[in-house]
């Protein structure tokens, strides 16, 4: 256990999440016939006696999904479905048992079938399991419609502690089950296994030595907030019975570290952030990651300097267009861990304003700014962004609170383009996990000038850095020293002078090839302690 977590409190969670995405309930045309048959589906507990559950019912060639309470008859065209469902059954210990089972039946006429967990067999997992482990796995399982595709979407499941979740065997190849169990101590330890039908003897054999390693490192000081759960989702390069279960990894207040070993394959690490007030207020997908046998990576949320992410300016349509989307985000995530900002975006020529609007992605995706042009030359268009949430009350201090742009570059309104300009990122070396560097230290930050794609609608022009220079203040922005730098392979590298205390802010200028210039500033980059 790392320092960092010493003393907290380990909030783990296992939840089941059957997708991220279920696919739409809607009747195919082709099915929308007048029903010609029916189906009752009766449900029958561990001793017997019957027990009310939620039917799914899909259409094994249409994917029509519907749902129906147990013992209640369902018109259905004739066809072949897959009824299936999880029979729960309380218990005095508050966790009672769940029985997963599926049919696939042929409707034709009046049709009646039961699902009996008498014939439960139980999902049996086991794992070398260090001294720390000393609670059972818990598991979530789930059976699914194996030839449509998103399995997962169709798909009846529940969790249970191990010992306690059973699966009715059935060898249909128009089935697949799916499971992942997860066993907690002061790491994680996490396996998937999905399977054509649902086996006679249903679960797996694990070994730490056979597990891949995701460690995760949450920093503080650049969210919104500071309570965070990191966790894992399966994520299959094909879709099956497992795709996006989900394990909770740890939950608590930044910085901290966690770690998780895990079966090889695809997996999509995430983190919830949570205000004092409970609202989720954001997060982040970071890129899925594929790990083989005694693999490790790190997964870092919140590390500074949190900074513009994507989206260039460009001419389309006779009209310089922006999307002020992405404008402050983790750069460790990528354009899905970026916050709402509220932005005022000026474009001018010379010294007339071509138009001044005022933004805001909160609550909007979709807002962005247009401003028509009549006549080629050299424009500018400055972004003054500032992170906006209404209903919270940021962390004290936040780091990389506003972010502002300055962009000089060509526009003829007869060329769609992308206008040729830069954005920089900014990376810190030697920060603490609360990202703040040393008084009066040296802090090397890598400096590096991209350009993101912008679609197929307009021509991505050629552009290459001529120079870049940095500054970096100590009061906020009011006055500026230019920072040594030196290249360094793609990148530069900027030795930063650190002021006794407060905070850093960070410039860049870029000057490229086309002759135009990219002004970044990130204030509040990265904090003295």
């Amino acid at each position: 256990m790392s320092a960092e977590r010493v003393g907290r409190t380990r909030r783990i969670r296992f939840v089941f999440v059957g997708v991220a995405m279920l696919a739409p309930l809607v009747v195919p045309a082709a099915s929308a016939q007048a029903a010609s048959g029916s189906l009752t589906v009766t449900t029958l507990g561990r001793h017997g006696a019957k027990v009310a559950t939620t039917v799914t019912v899909v259409n094994a060639s249409s994917g029509e999904r519907r749902t129906v309470k147990s013992g209640k008859k369902l018109s259905l065209p004739s066809g072949k479905y897959l009824a299936m469902t999880d029979i729960y059954e309380s218990a005095t210990d508050g966790l009672g048992t769940d029985t997963i089972g599926a049919q696939v039946v042929t409707v034709s006429g009046a049709k009646s079938v039961t699902l009996d967990a008498r014939k439960g067999k139980a999902v049996k997992v086991s794992l070398d399991t260090p001294a720390d482990v000393t609670e059972p796995a818990r598991i979530s399982a789930q059976v699914c419609a194996a030839d449509l595709d998103m399995p997962s979407a169709y798909s009846a499941g529940g969790w249970n502690n191990a010992g306690s979740l059973y699966a009715i065997p059935n060898s249909s190849k128009l089935l697949q089950f799916g499971f992942m169990a997860q066993w907690s101590g002061n790491d994680s330890y996490v396996a998937v296994k999905n399977t054509t039908g649902v086996p006679a003897a249903p679960g797996g054999s694990f070994k730490r030595s056979q597990l891949a390693t995701m460690r995760f490192s949450v920093r503080s000081g650049t969210q919104m907030a500071n309570e965070h759960d990191v966790a894992l989702q399966a994520a299959p390069k094909v879709d099956n019975c497992t795709t996006d279960m989900y394990a909770n990894v740890y939950g608590g207040s930044a910085p901290y570290s966690a770690t998780t070993h895990v079966t090889p394959g695809s997996w999509q690490p995430r983190d919830d952030i949570y205000a004092s007030n409970g609202d989720d207020v954001g997060g982040g997908f970071p890129a899925v990651r594929t790990l083989k046998a005694g693999q490790s990576f790190t997964q870092s949320f919140g590390r500074a300097v949190w900074s513009p992410m994507h989206y260039l300016p460009t001419v389309w349509q006779k009209s310089v267009n922006f999307i002020p989307d992405a404008l402050i985000g983790d750069p460790d995530v990528g354009v899905w861990g970026s916050d709402p900002t509220k932005e005022t975006v000026v474009l001018s020529k010379g010294s007339t304003t071509v138009k001044k609007q005022t933004l805001t992605n909160w609550g909007s995706s979709d807002d962005g700014f247009a401003a028509r042009i009549h006549s080629a030359g050299t424009y500018r268009l400055t972004v003054d962004a500032h992170r906006y949430r209404p209903g919270i009350t940021f962390p004290s201090g936040m780091l990389s609170p506003r972010v502002t742009l300055d962009w000089r570059f060509k526009a003829d309104p007869a060329k769609s383009v992308v206008a040729p300009v830069f954005m920089t990122r900014f990376l810190p070396a030697g920060l603490d996990s609360s990202n703040r560097a040393k008084a009066s230290s040296t802090t090397s930050v890598t400096v590096s000038a991209g350009r993101g794609s912008q679609g197929p609608d307009v021509k991505f022009t050629k552009s290459a850095v001529k120079s870049l220079k940095v500054w970096a203040s100590s009061d906020g922005g009011t006055t500026w020293k230019a920072v040594s730098v030196t290249r360094s392979g793609s990148a530069w590298k900027a030795a930063v002078h650190n002021p006794a205390s407060g905070a850093v802010a960070l410039r860049s200028q870029v000057t490229d090839s086309t002759g135009g210039t990219s002004v970044e500033t990130v204030y509040r980059a990265y904090a003295i302690g």
